[in-house]
């Protein structure tokens, strides 16, 4: 039933730094879910699982157990080769009865998320606490936009009939003092000023950690603190910084797929998805594009060369006829 589950979010604390926090993350892992599509996985070994390995600890091996591909999560141990790579990967999955060091690239492959093995906790943690920090600034900055005007009463009386004036006018009706004294018992204060101005700040720095990240993990996300239009140019200026990190990703993807398939005899694939597959294709488009232009300006180049010799030719030609009839 899904109206009974929504009812469980309505005690969310806004406060609560780790929950904040623990949410974004959650909800960002959900969204790189789409960044590579596996193709000719086995049944045994889902891709979500696979990734979620990858993203969470950076690593991840794929044993076989009875015949079918698994994907384990484990720590690195034993004696590092000549390159200081350790040479076991050590499991322990109670499910699959596992709990064995592993030689790499004999028992076991080991498929990496990047080529420092790090994955993308500490960059989304890092971005997802500061986000969640600004938006309890952003909560407490909304609150006291409320508080345009402070009032201090001098007794109980004085106070319930300024409760009972407030609570007139934020009912639509007009509210009535019948009374000097009340005026007299009651300090009117400003509240805080700039109010407004804080929180315009705030959305712009949560937009700017948001599309921060997004660049980070290769998606094109406008963080300009401009407040008119920006033009095509100011838009495309951090292009070239998105895809070398996304592109280190891949290449290990596509690297410790290549060692399943010729320990385990299989045929899986690799390659972007979603968003990425679509910038990457762009980007491949553009590179064509350029490339057949300077083709197009190089054939126009030699071509115009060729006629200037031609018509040099020419010349030293009819020079040396005219030469020949002065004479």
């Amino acid at each position: 039933m899904l109206f009974p589950l929504l009812s469980n979010f309505g005690g969310f604390d806004l406060t609560d730094k780790d929950k904040i926090t623990d949410s974004y993350i959650r909800y960002y892992l959900n969204r790189l879910q789409s960044m590579f599509v596996y193709e000719n996985i086995p049944d045994s070994m889902p891709a979500k699982y696979l990734e979620l390995y990858l993203l969470i600890n950076g690593n991840v091996g794929v044993i076989n157990k009875d015949g079918e591909l698994y994907a384990v999560a484990g720590g690195f141990g034993d004696i590092p080769n000549a390159y200081y790579i350790p040479t076991k990967y050590i499991v322990a999955n109670p499910y699959l009865k596992v709990s064995h060091a592993y030689e790499i690239d004999k028992d076991i492959t080991v498929i990496y998320n990047d080529t420092m093995n790090v994955g993308l906790m500490p960059l989304l943690q890092r971005y997802c606490k500061l986000m969640t920090e600004n938006l309890i600034s952003m909560r407490i900055e909304t609150i006291n936009s409320r508080m345009s005007t402070i009032f201090a009463a001098a007794d109980d009386n004085t106070k319930a009939s300024a409760e009972l004036y407030l609570k007139r006018i934020e009912d639509g009706k007009l509210g009535v003092i019948a009374e000097n004294k009340l005026l007299d018992g009651i300090n009117i204060q400003q509240g805080r000023a700039n109010t407004s101005s804080n929180i315009i700040n705030l959305i712009e720095m949560q937009q700017y950690l948001k599309a921060s990240l997004y660049n980070e993990i290769g998606l094109n996300a406008n963080y300009n603190m401009k407040r008119e239009a920006i033009n095509s140019g100011e838009s495309q200026l951090n292009e070239d910084a998105l895809t070398p990190f996304i592109d280190t990703m891949l290449r290990e993807r596509i690297e410790g797929i290549d060692r399943v398939n010729k320990m385990f005899d299989t045929d899986i694939s690799v390659r972007f998805n979603s968003a990425w597959f679509d910038n990457e294709l762009e980007h491949d488009l553009t590179i064509e594009k350029m490339a057949a232009e300077v083709e197009q300006l190089t054939a126009t180049a030699e071509a115009a060369a060729t006629a200037v010799d031609e018509v040099d030719t020419v010349d030293d030609t009819e020079d040396v006829e005219g030469g020949d009839a002065n004479e």
